[in-house]
């Protein structure tokens, strides 16, 4: 009986150590990854934001937040959330309707299975190669363009934009490149969406008499709308944050992060240091209120996927 008795205390100690080694061998593995994040986004992250607060002998100030009072910066803000807030708005309803589409399809079917790897490979197309195949398609030489002029559509929207210059190379230009990535970008986060409306659901909405307008304004919708509206804050997100493709196709600013290479390579607010940095700030706190309300989003639209 003794013997019964020590030994479960010894059992429940080796499940202790085997349960504690485990989980030191799960943390070991999560190592390479945190280094990573520390290295190249955490301590880079904290050094662009942290040195908009020191001026350039190296004392802690307040005093560069006043670039923000330049009309310059603060339009160009706008117009970064402007055309942000455009292509998410259009890139989610694009993408939505995709996803209806989808819905009739086969889950492992050809053109599902087409439409999934397209949108996980354009999702990611930007940069260079974006801005080339746009320069490419609608520039001022582009193969479109040049079509319409030969066609006697001189003045067509890609070649003369408000009588400034080529559309693509200019800030409302960028909405209509973005949409190129952020419309596969809501398709990927949307769909599951979409497959976790169950059929039950409309079965019984048809029993009681419901009808399918019924069904999506009643049910569907309602229990859509924290997928779909945190999709369309993950789509602003990103659109805030592009620099690459913009970069290759607007010479100056124009936009904020346009604005952070500018002030990078020349000082132009005067009495203020490292403007940059106090830029990177600005869209560090939007990029956190985005993110605190997709992450709600978020959690809400998790519990009808369970």
């Amino acid at each position: 009986m003794t013997a019964a008795v020590t030994a479960a205390p010894a059992t429940t100690t080796r499940g202790v150590g085997k349960l504690s080694r485990r989980r030191s061998a799960v943390w070991l593995g999560l190592t390479p990854f945190a280094a990573y994040v520390i290295l190249f986004l955490a301590i880079p992250a904290v050094l662009a934001v942290g040195s908009g607060f020191f001026d350039d002998k190296g004392a802690f100030t307040f005093n560069n937040l006043k670039a923000f009072a330049d009309p310059n910066i603060l339009g160009d803000f706008g117009a970064t959330i402007a055309v942000s807030a455009v292509t998410a708005v259009v890139g989610a309803i694009i993408g939505a309707v995709i996803c209806f589409a989808l819905l009739g399809t086969k889950p492992d079917g050809l053109l599902r299975t087409i439409v999934d790897s397209a949108s996980s490979v354009l999702a990611q197309f930007g940069g260079v190669m974006l801005a080339f195949a746009f320069i490419a398609t609608i520039g001022s030489q582009g193969l479109i363009t040049q079509w319409l002029v030969q066609a006697g559509l001189t003045a067509n929207i890609f070649n003369d934009f408000n009588n400034n210059g080529t559309l693509i190379y200019q800030v409302p230009g960028l909405a209509v490149v973005y949409l190129y990535f952020q419309v596969p970008l809501m398709v990927l986060t949307f769909m599951p969406a979409m497959e976790g409306l169950k059929a039950t659901w409309g079965e019984a909405n048809a029993t009681l008499g419901g009808t399918r307008f019924t069904y999506w304004t009643r049910i569907a919708m309602p229990i859509l709308a924290p997928a779909f509206f945190g999709s369309v804050i993950l789509l602003f997100a990103n659109s805030f944050s592009s620099y690459a493709t913009a970069a290759n196709l607007i010479d100056q600013g124009g936009i904020t992060p346009l604005d952070i290479r500018q002030q990078l390579t020349s000082e132009t607010v005067l009495g203020v240091q490292n403007v940059a940095g106090v830029l990177a700030f600005g869209m560090v706190v939007i990029m956190i209120i985005v993110m605190v309300a997709y992450s709600a989003l978020e959690r809400r639209a998790s519990r009808w996927r369970r």
